[in-house]
C-alpha cells in the first residue's frame, strides 16, 4: 500500500437472505483480505426492518472502516465482486431481499457524483441502520455536506433497530 495516499473509507454491509449473520462475517473477512485494504474497525451487527417491500425478512447490518489506496471506483468494483461471490443477484427490484449488499458510504472527505457511485451515500442521513453502527466506530465523524454524525443521529430515531449480541 502507498501510505502517502491512504484514504479512510466506510462500507455499509447488509443481508437478509441465506444466513445474514454469516454473510456479513464472510464479507468482512473478504474485504479485510483485499489487496490494498487494511481493516480499521467493524461495528456490532444490528437487526432492522427492511426499507421498501415489507414482505421480506429483517436485515442484519454493520459498518466497516478501512484504510486503502484503491481508487473509489476500484474499491466499488471489489465490493461488487464480493457481493457476486456471495450469491448476490441483482433483480432490478429496488430495496428487495438480498444475500449481500455492500455500499461505499464514505471515501475520505471526497464528494463523488458519478452514474455508478455517489459518495457520501445519498441515503445515509435517513438510515438508522447505517448511522448507529457508523457512530459506534467513528463517534467524532463529520460527513461532508451533511455534518456531524451525532447531529444526524439526533434526527434519525433508532426505534426499529436492535443491536445483536
Amino acid at each position: 500500500m502507498n501510505h502517502a495516499t491512504l484514504i479512510t473509507a466506510y462500507i455499509g454491509l447488509g443481508s437478509n437472505l441465506a444466513e445474514p449473520l454469516t454473510q456479513l462475517q464472510t464479507a468482512c473477512a473478504a474485504i479485510a483480505n483485499l489487496a490494498q485494504v487494511e481493516e480499521l474497525a467493524c461495528s456490532s451487527f444490528y437487526q432492522s426492518a427492511p426499507v421498501g417491500p415489507q414482505d421480506q425478512p429483517d436485515f442484519v447490518n454493520a459498518v466497516m472502516a478501512i484504510s486503502t489506496d484503491l481508487a473509489a471506483l476500484d474499491l466499488l468494483a471489489c465490493l461488487q465482486k464480493i457481493e457476486q461471490e456471495q450469491g448476490r443477484v441483482r433483480t432490478g427490484i429496488r430495496w428487495g431481499a438480498r444475500t449481500l449488499d455492500l455500499d461505499l458510504l464514505l471515501y475520505g472527505e471526497q464528494q463523488i457524483n458519478l452514474p455508478t457511485l455517489t459518495v457520501p451515500h445519498p441515503e445515509i442521513r435517513n438510515r438508522a441502520f447505517v448511522l448507529y453502527p457508523l457512530c459506534e466506530i467513528a463517534p467524532a465523524l463529520f460527513i461532508p455536506t451533511l455534518g456531524a454524525i451525532d447531529t444526524l443521529i439526533a434526527n434519525c430515531p433508532s426505534a426499529a433497530l436492535k443491536k445483536l449480541a
